[in-house]
């Protein structure tokens, strides 16, 4: 799996400190779950994990428990109260960015929960000869023009108009300048028209579909129609060879000889990965940890279970139980059982009583029997997000 280039640095503003009522129900849809977490928590996290800092989340006057419910312990988050309009909570966000005086800021609507990275990539890159920069996508549909009567008393040319989404990026100092300078009577419709009207130049950039807002109801019905459990198995053979560690359940054993392989060689979480991807149709271990690559050269296994993971929160399911099994001759694993149970369960988010671990053996048949390797099978349990919250 190749690396993806760095990106420049750059802070991140979220707003969040809208109602968000038009979904139903009392809950603002930007702590709401989607695809198996809160919709706020998708574009924090995206946002971390490509190196934005600091993110600063503006919420509403009461939303600070609700926030930090939606977040949890993420590094890094800085809360911010808002004001009565998008904008004063834009500018809010900004005047908290101050001190820190980072030279990019990205400005994000949490209620879009999907932020593909190479929109981002493409929108820091147009800082370099512009002030700002919008994703746009354009309009397919004809558009007329409607009159008091409800009558259309003219067309729209759609080739000169294009659909707005955020995020938004812009250079600190000239968003923050516009923001304390707006003279508009009314808000803004979002933060490039502040910039504009500040004579400062805006770049289109190419948007993407995936950047959908969640206004309705119905947004949240692509997670209501998926299956309510689903159910992976994985099964993994490591060699034991002398002059290696031996990890297992991400715990370190000692023992006379360890697994080998291009990672750490843990058998038993390879095993359980391989069930998680299996579970929601997504490859396997080596399809997204390939041993050709040189990046997962002794690379920790937890990191890939913990991958796994991600994908099936995504996919709109959360882990909820795992079965594992690890075939050896030798050495016992009843002493080991508590740690490792504790270790799975950290990684998975799971309760330690939600978390099985068995060990067999062959009865001195096979190659696990001979001592020559070691052999684990994993069963795990996903369920919707729905049926999480139901």
């Amino acid at each position: 799996m190749a690396h993806s280039p760095p990106l420049p640095d750059f802070a991140a503003i979220i707003v969040a400190a809208g109602k968000g009522l038009r979904v139903g129900g009392h809950t603002p849809k930007q702590f709401r779950s989607y695809k198996g977490k809160p919709v706020l928590r998708h574009s924090v996290e995206t946002l971390l994990s490509i190196g934005a800092s600091p993110v600063v989340v503006v919420i509403g006057e009461d939303g600070q428990s609700a926030a930090e419910d939606a977040l949890g312990r993420l590094p890094e988050i800085q809360f911010v109260t808002g004001g009565a309009t998008r904008q004063d909570s834009v500018r809010s966000g900004l005047e908290a960015l101050e001190e820190s005086a980072p030279r990019r800021v990205l400005i994000h609507d949490a209620a879009r929960p999907d932020l593909p990275r190479e929109v981002i990539e493409r929108l820091l890159a147009a800082l370099t000869d512009h002030p700002g920069a919008i994703p746009t996508l354009p309009v397919v549909d004809s558009l007329a023009v409607s009159g008091e009567s409800g009558t259309m008393t003219g067309a729209a040319d759609r080739e000169s108009l294009r659909r707005v989404q955020t995020p938004q990026v812009f250079r600190y100092g000239d968003i923050l300048t516009a923001h304390r300078a707006w003279q508009g009577e009314t808000d803004a419709g979002d933060d490039a028209q502040v910039l504009a009207a500040s004579n400062h130049s805006v770049a289109l950039v190419d948007g993407d579909e995936r950047l959908k807002k969640i206004t309705f109801a119905e947004d949240f019905l692509e997670t209501a129609t998926l299956p309510a459990f689903r159910i992976g198995q994985g099964y993994d053979v490591h060699r034991l060879v002398e002059g290696e560690e031996l990890w297992l359940c991400g715990v370190k054993l000692e023992h006379d000889k360890g697994l080998a392989g291009h990672s750490d060689a843990d058998v038993a979480l390879h095993a359980i990965t391989d069930a998680v991807l299996g579970a929601i149709g997504n490859g396997d271990i080596g399809t997204h940890f390939p041993p050709s690559d040189p990046q997962w050269s002794g690379a920790r296994s937890g990191q890939f279970l913990e991958h796994a993971a991600k994908l099936a929160g995504e996919a709109g399911y959360a882990i909820s139980n795992v079965d594992l099994t690890i075939i050896c001759e030798a050495p016992k694993i009843g002493p080991h059982r508590p740690a490792m149970r504790a270790e799975v369960a950290r990684l998975t988010g799971l309760d330690q009583a939600a978390v099985s671990i068995k060990a067999t053996t062959t009865e001195k048949l096979g190659f696990t029997g001979r001592g020559e390797g070691i052999a684990a099978q994993a069963i795990v349990g996903l369920s919707s997000s729905n049926s999480v919250n139901s």
